[in-house]
């Protein structure tokens, strides 16, 4: 393992992002493969931390000022051993090709716990949404799926929205593939409703990591019922995160962006949840203005000096980071137990860092993966591919119960697989486990491919 490992390291010495998540499912499915010896000699680890496919291309396009910009894009391809590749766009200044492929690879075994028949892939660009104008993002997903479509289709690759890229660019961008193959296909998924999307689809990834940690509090027979929570995040996630968290019956004080973050220590109801959905979701604006509507909230700026996040610093029972990835560290982590943390529920992809992680293992905590607790989003994507396979919408009670079915599924899979291997408990080993025997048994049925 620690060869392998270093071999990736060598390789691709600026992937830090794809070094620590590769490094934490080996680590995990280490007794994996000491009891399977023979995906040792078939090469399997070397096998699903290689992708099958990277796509690298530039995206020039216009501003409204008649300046000519050029971004760069990819698309990362890196399983379909159980099916088409299924995977986000991001569209965000940090996107890099270390970051898609940490995501891409996590989101093969997401995807495998799901049950759904989804490969795993992720893609993206460097290009940031933020303050431009509607024709504006108009003209980079049109010119993004110039090159993008040449590689992507219902039965390929399935691609969905991500940080920076929601109905909005999701409506662009099928616009132009439909043009440019003269098809009317389920080729992307987050489609408004009235042409081929999912109702629940928006919903699904916040929807879902409550449901899941509805299932790890229900181990130890307890509900969110009366806990205070901490939610990181402003955007579809945490939203949605917030309202089936007040629907359970549990109280949250915070919400945040890039900015800084809100403490509104009287919990935020429905009505203020609403504020933050029009405000984000309409005026794209910043989450400071909810003290102006809500003067007993306080508002603290985010500084980078700091080697922590005074978010996660607050009293309360549960945490659910739904923001970015590596935004809990182990000062955070210190900080949440210090203050009464017994739950982590990760609705972002990889948002602790393996130091943290460790500290939430050694304290035994519910803590859950974001390939496991977040995979609700993905797993309606799934769905959204059914409908429209077959032509047709489910209502909004029925996708609803099928996610609710998955989570529980998920939580499930994840208990027996640690149970398996010795770690009863472990959701992180166990979804890692879980994932990764399934995607590497399709792996070695269908030969070396």
């Amino acid at each position: 393992m620690t060869d392998i490992l270093n071999l990736i390291k060598n390789r691709d010495p600026g992937e830090k992002e794809f070094h620590q998540a590769v490094e934490e499912v080996l680590e995990s499915v280490q007794p994996v493969l000491d009891r399977n010896p023979q995906y040792r000699q078939d090469a399997v680890l070397e096998r699903i931390t290689e992708p099958e496919r990277v796509i690298m291309f530039r995206v020039p396009w216009m501003d409204d000022q008649g300046q000519v910009h050029v971004n760069r894009a990819f698309r990362i391809q890196m399983n379909s051993a159980i099916g088409p590749y299924k995977g986000g766009l991001r569209f965000h200044p940090s996107v890099n090709l270390s970051i898609l492929k940490f995501l891409a690879f996590e989101q093969v075994f997401k995807n495998a716990l799901t049950t759904l028949s989804m490969g795993g892939g992720k893609g993206g660009s460097d290009f940031d949404p933020k303050g431009k104008s509607d024709n504006e993002v108009m003209r980079f997903c049109q010119s993004f799926m110039a090159e993008l479509f040449r590689h992507i289709g219902p039965d390929t690759d399935v691609p969905a929205g991500d940080i920076g890229v929601g109905a909005r660019e999701i409506g662009y961008l099928f616009g132009m593939y439909k043009k440019l193959r003269n098809e009317f296909t389920g080729v992307l998924t987050g489609k408004s409703l009235g042409w081929g999307g999912s109702l629940i689809r928006p919903e699904a990834t916040g929807y879902g990591s409550v449901y899941f940690a509805a299932e790890m509090l229900a181990t130890q027979n307890q509900t969110l019922e009366g806990k205070t929570c901490l939610v990181s995040g402003s955007g579809n996630v945490s939203q949605y995160t917030v309202e089936k968290i007040i629907e359970f019956g549990g109280k949250v004080v915070t919400f945040s962006d890039s900015s800084g973050y809100i403490y509104d220590e009287e919990g935020i109801d429905t009505d203020k949840l609403a504020f933050v959905k029009r405000l984000k979701n309409i005026k794209r604006g910043r989450i400071s203005e909810y003290i102006d509507k809500y003067s007993e909230a306080v508002y603290t700026e985010a500084d980078t000096s700091l080697d922590y996040n005074p978010l996660w610093n607050h009293k309360s029972d549960c945490a659910f980071p739904g923001a970015t990835e590596n935004e809990i560290n182990e000062t955070d982590a210190t900080n949440l137990m210090k203050n009464g943390v017994h739950l982590v529920c990760e609705g972002a992809n990889m948002p602790s860092t393996p130091e943290a992680i460790n500290i939430f293992l050694d304290k035994k905590i519910l803590y859950a993966p974001g390939k496991a607790s977040n995979a609700g989003g993905v797993a309606v994507s799934g769905l959204e591919m059914a409908q429209n396979s077959m032509r047709l919408n489910w209502p909004a009670d029925e996708v609803d119960r099928r996610l609710k079915m998955i989570m529980k599924n998920i939580h499930q899979t994840c208990l027996n697989a640690s149970a398996e291997y010795g770690v009863s408990g472990n959701y992180m080993a166990g979804a890692n486990i879980a994932g990764f025997t399934k995607v590497v048994n399709a792996m070695l049925d269908q030969g070396l491919v």
